[in-house]
Order: C-alpha cells, then structure tokens, then sequence
C-alpha cells in the first residue's frame, strides 16, 4: 500500500473535523433578561482524557494552519491546511488538506480538497498556479459535505507551490455547464508550512 493511499483517510478525517473546529470558537448565548437559572444545571458530557481525539491548530503559516489531531502518546498527526472562499466575498466554498509523503514515491505531497455538492464531476477539479499549466484531477467521491478529490502531488508540483503566489481551482457548476467557478489558494507561508507538516509526521526515534 502506498503512502498516498495510507495518509488520505487520515488528512480526510482532519478536514470534515474543521467544522467542528471552528464551532469550537463560538461562545454559547447568554441567557435572556429575566430568566432564571435552573437550579441544578445537569453536568458537562466528560471529555476524552487529556483531549485525545480532539482537533487543533498547533501552528499558522500565512494563510495556511497546521491541523492536527492529538494522541495519547504525543505522536498528533498533522495536515496543513487552508478553508478556501468565494472571490469577492467571505463565503466559504471549498478546502484543501495536505501532507507530505516519504515513501520515495512519484508523489511527494497527497491532498483531500473538497469542493460543493452542486459540482460536475465529469469536468474534473483543475488546479492552476499563477499562470502556468493547469493540471486535471478526477474526483474520488461525494459526501453530505461536498465532493472529494484525493490529489497526489509530484515534487515539480510542490516546488511551483513554493514559488508561487496563488493557485487558482476550477470547478464547472452543474447548474451552468458553460461556465467554470474558480476559487483561489493563497500561496502565502505554503514553504514554510509545507517545511513543518513534513517534520510533524516524521518518524519519531
């Protein structure tokens, strides 16, 4: 089995967590005016011993965040990733996951990017940087969350990452098939972020 095909589930796992991260961070409603407090509130549902289980933001790289998931042994597997929103607008509309790979394979970087529900999948998911060549990649399933494109990345790939500004993703909406949505991955602190995920996920001695 190679190591693409090992490490998706898990950068999949991360990235539908990132709902739930971000819900993490709303603060709960204030009661209204007048109303009393129950006498005995009932007790908080116990959380997993010491967090295990639970999603984190250990680091931020420009635009991108370094996800990971904490462990009872102190080994958290890690993703970089980045929520990706609707140009000219704060919409969120799709999200990219990555991680290195060190099985000396042709790809380097494997990537779960998830796009909405309403996207043709026979157009594929285009992915262009800056103004060089735009590659294809085919969608690998729809969920209740949008449509999953599991991307293996060469190091040509990952180097034009590193150089870059912004990558542009293209997707063709069911509803217009003559036009294409396009939707930008800022390319800000990917070197460095790209530098700390691989050290995160290397084998510990």
């Amino acid at each position: 089995m190679s190591a693409l095909t090992r490490s998706l589930p898990l950068i999949l796992a991360l990235a539908l967590a990132a709902p739930a991260m971000a819900q993490e961070t709303t603060a709960p409603a204030a009661p209204e005016a007048g109303t009393a407090a129950p006498a005995e509130a009932p007790a908080a549902a116990p959380a997993a011993a010491d967090g295990v289980g639970e999603p984190y933001v250990a680091e931020t790289f420009g635009a991108w965040q370094l996800r990971c998931i904490r462990t009872d042994d102190g080994s958290d597997p890690c993703q970089l990733y980045q929520l990706l929103k609707e140009k000219d607008s704060d919409k969120p509309i799709s999200e990219i996951s990555l991680v290195a790979l060190a099985d000396g394979g042709e790809a380097v970087a494997g990537a779960t990017i998830i796009t909405p529900l309403e996207t043709l999948l026979t157009q594929q998911l285009n992915i262009t940087v800056d103004s060089g060549k735009t590659k294809r990649y085919p969608f690998t399933f729809c969920t209740e969350v949008g449509c999953v494109a599991r991307v293996g990345f060469t190091k040509e790939d990952i180097d034009g990452f590193k150089k870059g500004n912004v990558a542009t993703i293209s997707v063709v909406p069911v509803a217009d098939p003559s036009r294409t949505v396009d939707v930008d991955i800022s390319l800000k602190g990917f070197t460095a972020g790209f530098e700390a995920v691989t050290k995160a996920n290397a084998p510990k001695n």
